[in-house]
């Protein structure tokens, strides 16, 4: 007699109707998972979702002990509103979701830039309410270097904008982190135009104004963590928002690499987030440990070093809506929390 599994998990994604009538775990980008849950007696079924089925997906989501749910802010042009609810109203009936819709408001958004701007791993970072408010104080500082203005909420470098200014010139440069975006060259009234969508109440009604820095250009380092451990690291060139080098475009961004918690070159960084850090930040922001996501990561820039802080790390974004890829070092770390928290 086969033994009924003690946990029954639904892995939650996107798409469309012909990809949740097939849903075939092997095809799924999550393939490696299900494979690891099946290996280790853990029920895991696929919970393809769109708004339009939202209901059906919502039956489904009853019936399993958990659901881990990757879905970007913005899928297919449509905010993740329907979901939210859904995951709200399922986890209010008992079922553990990875990362509920609260958690992502306080740790997913530029925000939290503006949460931690005092703490170590912060910055010189602004919240701009209006496009009145931006225009007052956008050019003094500029005075003193480039700026990052993004907007509340986002992926993949859309509304996420590089202005710095020209020196004797009223016009700004101007590149857009979305790939495929070239440098311009634009006054501010051209900008704030620009800008504008941004700040309507559809798209968060605010931007964030963050310091460059100059260090981008080494590249990006991802800490990955399941709940407050580290359990692994990506490093990327970013190139999106690179200066240009005359009427060359800007070059493409390199590969990610993955790496597990142990290499030795961000042993320091693995240290600062799970002993100081990731309490520093739920502190600020109002969350407790058992509330963390269950997958979630840290885009750090490196900064500026100083006598004191030799190698410095400064916070780009946090990543809780979907995180995908991740280095395959995070799935034994998944499969104990799945096992902690429903077992």
């Amino acid at each position: 007699m086969t033994a009924v599994p003690a946990i029954k998990l639904a892995l939650l994604y996107p798409g469309d109707r012909a990809m949740r009538d097939r849903a075939d775990p092997s095809e799924s980008r999550f393939a490696a998972l299900f494979d690891a849950f099946r290996a280790a007696g853990v029920a895991a079924e696929p919970a393809v979702y769109h708004d339009d089925f939202a209901d059906e997906v919502t039956a489904q989501l009853s019936q399993v002990d958990g659901v881990l749910a990757w879905c970007n802010p913005i899928e297919g042009g449509r905010p993740r509103v329907r979901l939210d609810a859904v995951l709200r109203q399922v986890a209010l009936a008992g079922v553990f979701v990875s990362t509920h819709p609260d958690a992502i408001l306080r740790l997913g958004t530029k925000d939290v830039l503006l949460d931690v701007r005092d703490l170590p791993f912060g910055s010189d970072t602004v919240r701009i309410d209006s496009l009145e408010q931006l225009a007052a104080g956008l050019p003094g500082r500029l005075g003193h270097g480039a700026r990052v203005l993004k907007q509340h909420r986002g992926h993949s470098g859309i509304g996420v904008w590089r202005v710095e200014g020209i020196e004797g010139n009223t016009l700004l440069r101007v590149r857009h982190a979305q790939r495929g975006s070239a440098e311009e060259c634009m006054d501010l009234a051209s900008l704030l135009q620009r800008l504008a969508p941004y700040f309507e109440p559809d798209h968060g009604g605010h931007m964030i104004d963050q310091a460059w820095q100059p260090r981008l250009v080494e590249g990006m380092v991802r800490a990955y963590l399941v709940e407050d451990r580290v359990c692994g690291f990506g490093h990327q060139a970013i190139n999106a928002l690179y200066p240009a080098q005359g009427d060359a475009p800007a070059p493409a961004p390199g590969p990610r690499l993955y790496h597990p918690a142990d290499l030795p070159r961000f042993q320091h960084l693995k240290r600062l987030l799970e002993t100081q850090w990731i309490a520093l930040l739920c502190q600020r922001v109002g969350l407790m440990r058992e509330q963390l996501p269950m997958l979630w990561d840290c885009d750090f820039m490196l900064g500026e070093p100083t006598p004191d802080e030799p190698e410095r790390y400064v916070l780009c974004e946090i990543n809780v809506s979907s995180v995908s890829p991740f280095p395959p070092s995070a799935i034994p770390l998944i499969m104990a929390a799945v096992r902690s928290i429903t077992g």
